[in-house]
C-alpha cells in the first residue's frame, strides 16, 4: 500500500506493510533498515504517524547502523537524560536485565522533560528463550473512545510529569548529579514539567491521551483525590485490550513507535534469564494541547500543583 499523510510529505513508495489492526500497529517485511532509499525513509516516517508502531523483522543491525537509521528519520538524542551509556554509544540506552534494566510499568518515553522524544527505535540484542514481550497502547484511539463530555473536560487539563521517582536516586548517587546533555543542556536535576493531558499530534492533528503511570505524578489544579481518580480511569481505559498490540520478540526484530501517540510496557516474565534491548530516541517538540494558548511550560511544581 502507498503510505501518505495529510501533513507528511507524499511518497509513492510501496512499503510491504501488513496492518495488525484497523488503525494501530503494522509489520513491514522484506526491507533492510541499513539500506533504505530516501523515499523509503519518508514512507516509514509517514507510516509511523499513521500506524503508531511498526515491527521490522530479519534485521542485522549493530549500534552504529541503528543510530544511522535513526539519523535518517530525525535528530538522534542522547540515549537517556540521566543514565550513563556505559560501554555502548552515548546515543544508545541499553536495557539489560542483569543491570536492573526493566520497563515493567506502562510509560511513554522520557515525558518528564520539556521536549519528550518524538520516536523511539528498539532493537533486540539478547532475548530470553521465553517471555519478554512488549505491549503498546494507542493513546489516540483511547481518547477518541471516551465519552464526549469527559473528552471535553480532559481537553482543559494539564498534568505534572516527574522523573525523580524513577531516576532521581540514580542521578544523585550513581551520576553525582551530572547527567547527560539533553536538549542543549546538561541534566543536573529533574525539575517536574507540565504537559497537556490531551496532546495534539503535531503532524496528524489527532488528539491523544498524554499521561502515563511511569512519569505522570498528578493532574494540576485539582485535589489529590480527584487527580488519582481521573488518572486511574484514564490508565484503565488506555490499556483496554482493544487499544493495544503485543509483540513477541524474535532475533533480528526492530520496533519503531511514535512516542507522541503511544504508551508501552515490557513484560518481566522471564525469571533470571538474560534480556538486553538497545533503544535510541529522536528529538521531539514541546507538547501542545487543544488550545495553544494553554501551552504548558516547564516549571517547578508543588506535590499537588
Amino acid at each position: 500500500m502507498s503510505i501518505t499523510s495529510d501533513r507528511s510529505p507524499a511518497t509513492a513508495v510501496q512499503l510491504p506493510l501488513t496492518k495488525l489492526g484497523p488503525s494501530f500497529g503494522a509489520e513491514i517485511d522484506g526491507i533492510d533498515l541499513a539500506r533504505l532509499t530516501d523515499d523509503e525513509v519518508t514512507a516509514i516516517r509517514a507510516a509511523l504517524v499513521e500506524h503508531k508502531v511498526l515491527f521490522v523483522s530479519g534485521q542485522n543491525l549493530d549500534d552504529a547502523q541503528q543510530i544511522e537509521f535513526g539519523r535518517r528519520l530525525g535528530e538522534v538524542t542522547a540515549g537517556h537524560p540521566v543514565h550513563d551509556s556505559g560501554d555502548v554509544a552515548p546515543e544508545v540506552y541499553a536495557l539489560d536485565s542483569q543491570d536492573n534494566g526493566f520497563s515493567d510499568v506502562w510509560h511513554t518515553d522520557v515525558t518528564f522533560v520539556r521536549r519528550p522524544p518524538a520516536i523511539s527505535i528498539l532493537r533486540a540484542v539478547v532475548l530470553p528463550p521465553h517471555g519478554g514481550d512488549t505491549t503498546w497502547a494507542d493513546s489516540q484511539l483511547a481518547y477518541e473512545s471516551l465519552s464526549p463530555g469527559l473528552r471535553a473536560h480532559l481537553d482543559t487539563l494539564t498534568a505534572v510529569h516527574d522523573g525523580n521517582r524513577a531516576f532521581g536516586y540514580y542521578l544523585a548517587q550513581r551520576r553525582q548529579g551530572q547527567g547527560n546533555l539533553w536538549d542543549g543542556e546538561v541534566v543536573t536535576e529533574l525539575v517536574p514539567v507540565e504537559h497537556p493531558v490531551v496532546r495534539v499530534h503535531p503532524e496528524s492533528g489527532r488528539k491523544g491521551l498524554f499521561v502515563n503511570p511511569g512519569f505522570t505524578s498528578h493532574i494540576a489544579g485539582v485535589s489529590e483525590y480527584e487527580s488519582r481518580g481521573l488518572l486511574d480511569i484514564l490508565y484503565a481505559h488506555l490499556t483496554k485490550p482493544e487499544h493495544i498490540v503485543r509483540h513477541r520478540w524474535q532475533p533480528g526484530d526492530v520496533a519503531l513507535w511514535d512516542n507522541r501517540s503511544t504508551a508501552h510496557y515490557a513484560n518481566r516474565d522471564y525469571g533470571d534469564q538474560h534480556r538486553v534491548m538497545h533503544r535510541i530516541t529522536l528529538a521531539g517538540d514541546v507538547p501542545f494541547g487543544v488550545s495553544r494558548e494553554t501551552l504548558p511550560v516547564s516549571r517547578e511544581t508543588s506535590p499537588l500543583g
